[in-house]
């Protein structure tokens, strides 16, 4: 498999095509994806299950069947049970700043390992005990797969094709999300109530298959100049997974890169330096904005939604997977419009299908469900429609192009750095949503949707104003793009270069 690859930068072209070897490589380490989408799926799967509410949560199990009072919204409106959900992210939150170290001192390819491992290991849960364990092992692999494998996929992709290949990961996500849920699906119909057990001890299928697969990764040219210092194998791994003996271009820039990046003893004080303020507010805003979307509610409590709407516990589930399904085709989707329309504009379309798509959900439910009772099931049916319409924005923007973005933005001497901030940021607003979104469902009822709406909106305007297009431009020349932007070329000193600047720290 060959597709040529010329890239002209500064009168520089790099070579290359997209090889076999750097195909199953990349293929490989987006699987870590999977680990994140399954637990996202399974959580919500689980916890609308009588077995596992029974067994875990019996507060909540009560309130369903005997609290004939109590409002459709507040149902599921339980500390402990968002807990559950919340608190494997918190670890994640802290494993990611670890997952940073070792990255940056030690290679891509150790964080991936350590991340399939420890995920692995907490795939079991026998009582509440080793749930709670469990989970916290779970977040720990999430911190590190979340933070080495975008930047792997950057690393390995040729510059013309590096949108798509990172897509892969968010397509994993999509597949791990759908795995979950058709699990689920499945285990709810075994009788004794103890298919909830499989459901959360599937989880460390995925975790395996990235543990395992990730011994035979070659770590990344870039990995490999920054702290090995070895650019003879660099050389070697460069023309293996670029399919050409000529990559001196390529090298020279990754070279440079590493000098500047040696140069730095402090990344995380060096990213606060005003030169670096663009990549810096992207690193906060854009998983902040990711997670602000409302997907992890949808993704999380879809049966509980569903539940809350009146369907029963096979149809909530099975209305999950047809959401999800739908999500992860569009995501699909992406890859081939990432890297010819431009990021920005699938920005801009994903966007505007998720706003119209929230408020008109909100308006449905608002009009429609009240405290009591059940939705029509025309209805219903038309809030499942609206669902999926969302899920395809999202799908198309914000779920695969959050993750490209601030994967290739950033240069050497911080990705690392910045990669664990965007890692954090995102977990840290998975956790604080995941804690309080059914506390907001019982106090803001259908109103959550127009909340998640204006933020979409709001959102749209950040990309639309302050954020450049970043397609086709090689990763150690991306500095360029702030300098040319009417915001950012205030922070930037753009009577000299990065390559200039670069220089400068290295010396």
């Amino acid at each position: 498999m060959a597709v040529g690859v010329a890239i002209k930068n500064d009168g520089k072209q790099y070579s290359g095509k997209i090889t076999w070897f750097v195909l199953l490589s990349c293929t490989i380490a987006a699987s870590g994806g999977m680990i994140f989408g399954y637990d996202v799926g399974v959580s919500g799967g689980v916890t609308s299950m009588e077995p596992f509410l029974k067994k875990f949560f019996p507060r909540v199990y009560r309130k369903m069947h005997e609290d004939t009072k109590i409002s459709n919204y507040c149902k599921f409106d339980s500390q402990l049970l968002t807990s559950f959900t919340s608190s494997l992210y918190m670890a994640g939150l802290v494993s990611s700043f670890f997952a940073a170290i070792v990255t940056r001192n030690y290679g891509r390819k150790p964080s991936i390992i350590i991340g399939g491992v420890t995920y692995m290991a907490g795939a079991a849960a026998y009582n509440v005990y080793m749930l709670i364990i469990g989970r916290l092992l779970l977040g720990v692999g999430l911190g590190f797969t979340n933070q080495s494998v975008p930047l792997y996929l950057s690393e390995m992709a040729p510059s013309k094709y590096r949108g798509a290949f990172n897509v892969a990961f968010q397509i994993c996500v999509g597949i791990g999300c759908n795995s979950a849920t058709l699990t689920n699906y499945g285990t709810v119909k075994i009788k004794g109530g103890w298919g909830w057990r499989i459901s959360i001890g599937m989880a460390g299928l995925p975790a395996a298959i990235l543990a395992f697969g990730a011994l035979f990764l070659p770590e990344t040219p870039n990995s490999l100049i920054q702290h090995c210092n070895d650019h003879k194998r660099a050389k070697k791994i460069l023309q293996k997974i670029r399919g050409t003996d000529d990559i001196q271009a390529e090298l020279d820039d990754l070279i440079e890169a590493s000098y500047a990046s040696k140069a730095v003893k402090h990344p995380f004080k060096n990213l606060m330096q005003r030169k670096y303020r663009p990549q810096l507010v992207m690193s906060v805003a854009i998983p902040f904005f990711q997670q602000i979307t409302g997907i992890n509610v949808v993704a999380f409590y879809a049966p509980l939604i569903f539940l809350t709407m009146g369907f029963g516990e096979s149809a909530s589930l099975l209305s999950a997977l047809v959401t999800a399904l739908v999500g992860s085709g569009f995501t699909v989707l992406t890859v081939f419009f990432v890297d010819k329309l431009g990021r920005r504009p699938l920005f801009h379309i994903g966007g505007a299908q998720m706003f119209i798509s929230l408020m008109l959900i909100g308006g449905i439910m608002t009009a429609k469900l009240g405290d009591h009772g059940t939705m029509e099931k025309g209805y219903g049916l038309t809030v499942l429609v609206l669902i999926c319409i969302y899920l395809s924005g999202f799908g198309l923007s914000w779920g695969p192009l959050g993750w490209v973005v601030t994967s290739e933005i950033f240069p050497l001497e911080v990705r690392s750095v910045a990669q664990s901030i965007v890692v954090a940021v995102n977990l840290s607003m998975t956790f604080i949503i995941a804690q309080v979104f059914l506390a907001m469902l019982c106090h803001l009822k259908s109103a959550i949707f127009f909340f998640f709406g204006v933020w979409v909106l709001l959102m749209s305007a950040f990309v639309y104003l302050l954020l450049p297009e970043t397609m086709n431009i090689p990763i150690e020349k991306m500095d360029k793009i702030w300098g040319e932007h009417f915001f950012w070329k205030r922070f930037v000193d753009s009577s000299q270069s990065h390559d200039e600047i670069k220089k400068t720290e290295a010396a």
